[in-house]
């Protein structure tokens, strides 16, 4: 009866050695596991961005400047591509009013971009989008004639949206004559100045405008009977206008 003591101590021993070793075997395991969780994730964090989609309806926007441009700032792998500094540089393009980036597993980039939208030439070397802002773009004298026509206006700076709606609301009254406006010249005084596709200039003054305006459309059959070419028109008047001729040398 002596001898039951000491075996139920020897068993708990024995149990609490398998238990140790149980409990070391499952910690190697682990560290085993987390050692080779970190090599697959270095592995896959060496991996560059190689598939960059760009989508949207663009002209302009040139595709590969994208990717290079990205390439070139974002030079780390997919796991450290940071997506918010990539929308940053993606709006920051020119030709790029807005831009969204997503990741796409496992080594891709979606952009889908919103193009600039222009619809004049500012000042000799800006463009105008379709909300009146300003943007330094280029655009060739090849897109200009395949792609798109665009006046030119010109004005003081943060005259932008107030030049651009006045050419809407001159063109809008111009193009049932089948004329439209060429340039068009706002002062420092706000006095609009304009130049038809047919060559001839109108003086429209600061106010009223657009009544100025329509009265050289309502008197512009009468005018072209003369047998001579109009060179400008000045509306300046409350009533009527004053006509300038052009001369025998401008007209040839």
């Amino acid at each position: 009866m002596s001898d039951l003591p000491a075996l139920s101590e020897d068993r708990k021993g024995s149990h609490f050695y398998m238990g140790l070793a149980f409990f070391i075997c499952l910690l190697l395991l682990l560290v085993f596991g987390l050692v080779k969780l970190n090599a697959f994730l270095e592995d896959e964090q060496q991996a560059p961005v190689q598939d960059i989609v760009v989508s949207g309806d663009r002209v302009f926007i040139d595709d590969q400047k994208i990717q290079r441009l990205i390439k070139k700032t974002q030079s780390g792998s997919f796991f450290e591509l940071d997506v918010n500094q990539t929308h940053q540089t993606v709006e920051a393009m020119p030709w790029v009013y807005r831009a969204s980036v997503r990741k796409r597993w496992p080594n891709g980039l979606e952009i889908f971009v919103v193009e600039q939208q222009p619809a004049a030439i500012w000042n000799g070397d800006m463009l105008l989008n379709q909300y009146g802002d300003a943007f330094d773009a280029r655009i060739s004298s090849a897109d200009l004639s395949s792609k798109i026509t665009l006046p030119s206006l010109y004005g003081p700076g943060g005259s932008e949206q107030t030049a651009l709606q006045g050419y809407r609301n001159m063109q809008s009254l111009l193009e049932t004559s089948n004329l439209y406006i060429v340039e068009m010249f706002l002062s420092e005084r706000f006095a609009w100045n304009v130049q038809l596709n047919n060559g001839i200039k109108l003086n429209l003054g600061r106010t009223e405008f657009i009544d100025r305006l329509q009265r050289f459309v309502d008197l512009l059959p009468l005018i072209s009977q003369q047998d001579k070419q109009i060179d400008y028109v000045d509306l300046r008047y409350d009533t009527g206008l004053a006509v300038g001729w052009k001369t025998l040398d401008k007209a040839a």
